[in-house]
């Protein structure tokens, strides 16, 4: 019954999020009406904390290189950071930083009190492990969830940081009240990120409750529509654009597009696009996320959801 009442909560917001579009049957999931519900929210708490006399949260970005993508990444989450009423600093590194001066870097942050949340941007040089990068945050301020202490505490039921854009996607679910008690999800990608956070969440005791099928680079062609029509969500997080097409979805089911893809138009023009054919998927499911706009803003949401936990822990042992 956990489920149940978990999912009941959001019911007076489940009108807000999901919009009728015309010629479409499903609803379409507003995701960033919902990140923006989030981040209002991880604000006011943060301005109740600090106006009863805490100093605000601190969330560290750690980038290494020039890298476009990550500038762009590391720049809006830093924005929505300091929207939140969060601290931010960004330390830039130059590409040939050794592994070992990194971890230095990380291991100082760690012990550094006035830093409550600590994100290295992903991708790495090829000379870095990111394994050991990721693993040399703390656990405390491991607001990306990907320390393997912190996978750990999820998979076994007692999670604390989660990986943001699993935790965006099941609070999704929550704020549009789509029940996953007893229902099937077919998840299709197994990352270690998103895939496999996402099912581990999804079947748990309390939290989602649905018997998950995964699916992978792996599964056969063949199978794959079998697995899809079966289920009453289906999840895509593979980076194939246009992988999941209207034949393979049962009527009436919930569609979840984690995937970003760009591809050229037909003027030769870049767009992003997901995993999935939105405009015939949006035909048959009961309602789909669009990209962009759907899982997208709920990433950088649950990061700063993240930082506001991390923060609050810390100070209830004060």
């Amino acid at each position: 019954m956990a489920a149940r009442r978990l999912f009941s909560t959001c019911s007076l917001v489940f009108r807000e999020f999901l919009v009728s579009k015309p010629g479409m049957f499903a609803k379409v999931i507003d995701g960033k009406a919902i990140g923006a519900a989030v981040r209002r929210e991880v604000r006011e708490e943060i301005q109740q904390l600090v106006s009863a006399g805490h100093r605000a949260p601190c969330l560290t970005f750690v980038r290494v290189g020039q890298d476009e993508a990550s500038k762009s990444y590391v720049s809006g989450k830093s924005k929505a950071a300091r929207e939140a009423g969060i601290k931010d600093q960004t330390i830039v590194k130059d590409e040939d930083i050794t592994q070992e001066e990194l971890l230095a870097l990380i291991d100082n942050l760690n012990k550094d009190d006035e830093v409550d949340g600590m994100l290295v941007q992903l991708p790495l040089p090829p000379h870095i492990d990111e394994k050991t990068i990721v693993n040399a945050v703390h656990p405390s301020k491991d607001v990306d969830g990907f320390n393997v202490l912190n996978i750990g505490r999820f998979s076994s039921g007692s999670p604390y940081l989660l990986p943001a854009t699993p935790a965006g996607v099941i609070e999704i679910l929550k704020r549009c009240n789509f029940d996953t008690f007893g229902r099937h999800v077919c998840m299709v990608g197994r990352s270690k990120n998103i895939g496999f956070p996402l099912l581990t969440l999804l079947h748990s005791d309390g939290t989602g409750d649905a018997t998950v099928t995964i699916c992978h680079r792996y599964t056969p062609p063949e199978h794959l529509p079998i697995c899809t029509k079966m289920a009453d969500f289906v999840i895509v997080a593979t980076g194939i654009p246009n992988l999941i097409t209207k034949d393979m979805i049962k009527p009436g089911a919930v569609v979840i597009d984690i995937g970003i893809n760009r591809i050229k138009d037909k003027d030769g023009k870049t767009q992003l696009v997901g995993d999935c054919d939105f405009e015939g998927i949006s035909q048959v499911a009961r309602a789909i996320t669009p990209v962009p706009g759907g899982v997208g803003p709920m990433t950088v949401a649950m990061l700063l959801q993240n930082t506001l936990t991390a923060w609050k822990k810390k100070l209830s042992k004060q």
